[in-house]
């Protein structure tokens, strides 16, 4: 319960994203996370984000706290009524798991199986509130449960939203707060004008900012993704800078460890590293994490 000690004790925590496999074969996502063991606090795996068919999170949790990771689970209202993910959270509380994200989850268009129907039976404020409950000892219904659960809860934030939708957000986060979150992993970061209203916000209320840092793999994933995803702003001259660079992996690395750098210098809460694919590079940018944590 690494990071849930850090999270506490109001120290700068480091989560590792990691991806479940799309099959049976943990080895891969086993020996990735272990090269990193010691540096990374605890390990975020999604719940089949863009809706892509994956292994769950709670599985992949399992298998990897049996080499001694701990690990933060997303918990998702896409896929789940409430019966079942009130199962799921009972199941993850008994097996030692005490750090859970609650998430609304991406629609079923975006990912592998187009025609599948969501369920979204309840709402993430909803799944909250139903979180709560099971530690007060009572189901969704008011049943008395037979021991309850106690979990550090976090949730998701978009900073780059504008206009009215950023009040909204703002809005939707400081729900989430009375409802007992502590931690928000935000979107990709490449900047940090637009997260600092949502990272006020989190101080005055005594609650923590995560940002992930995203390795760009290419000068041509920097240029969609500033192009085609409204979630990430990335700066111009973050793309002029990997275009210019000769060994642009090696640019796009050090980008990242940067980022890292940066993030630990303005106080957040903590860092969300995703690598999505390329975690062999997981050594070479969590080695800037030396020194920076206490």
């Amino acid at each position: 319960m690494q990071f849930k000690k850090r999270l506490e004790a109001g120290e700068f925590a480091c989560l590792v994203q990691v991806e479940p496999p799309k099959g049976t074969d943990v080895s891969t996502m086993q020996k990735s996370a272990v090269k990193v063991k010691g540096v990374a606090d605890a390990f975020l795996i999604p719940e089949m984000g863009n809706a892509v068919m994956r292994m769950s999170s709670l599985g992949a949790a399992l298998v990897l706290r049996e080499k001694g990771l701990d690990t933060v689970i997303q918990v998702n209202c896409r896929d789940r009524n409430r019966l079942a993910l009130q199962g799921d959270l009972l199941a993850a509380a008994a097996l030692g798991i005490s750090s859970v994200m609650a998430v609304t989850g991406d629609d079923p268009s975006f990912g592998d199986h187009h025609t599948s129907k969501a369920v979204y039976d309840i709402t993430r404020e909803e799944l909250l509130k139903g979180i709560n409950s099971l530690e007060k000892g009572r189901d969704m219904s008011g049943v008395e449960l037979s021991g309850s659960p106690s979990f550090v809860k976090g949730s998701v934030i978009n900073t780059c939203v504008r206009g009215a939708d950023r009040q909204n957000e703002l809005d939707r986060m400081k729900q989430m707060i009375d409802l007992g979150v502590s931690f928000f992993v935000t979107q990709p970061i490449f900047e940090f004008e637009m997260t600092e209203t949502f990272k006020n916000t989190a101080e005055k209320n005594g609650v923590k900012i995560i940002p992930t840092v995203l390795l760009l793999k290419s000068l041509g994933m920097a240029r969609y993704m500033s192009r085609n995803i409204d979630s990430v702003n990335l700066p111009e001259p973050v793309i002029e800078r990997i275009q210019k660079a000769g060994d642009k992996v090696r640019e796009c690395t050090g980008v990242a460890k940067e980022m890292i750098k940066e993030i630990r210098q303005k106080d957040f809460g903590g860092v969300n590293v995703s690598c999505m694919g390329w975690e062999q590079k997981l050594p070479e940018i969590l080695g800037v994490m030396e020194g920076l944590k206490g």
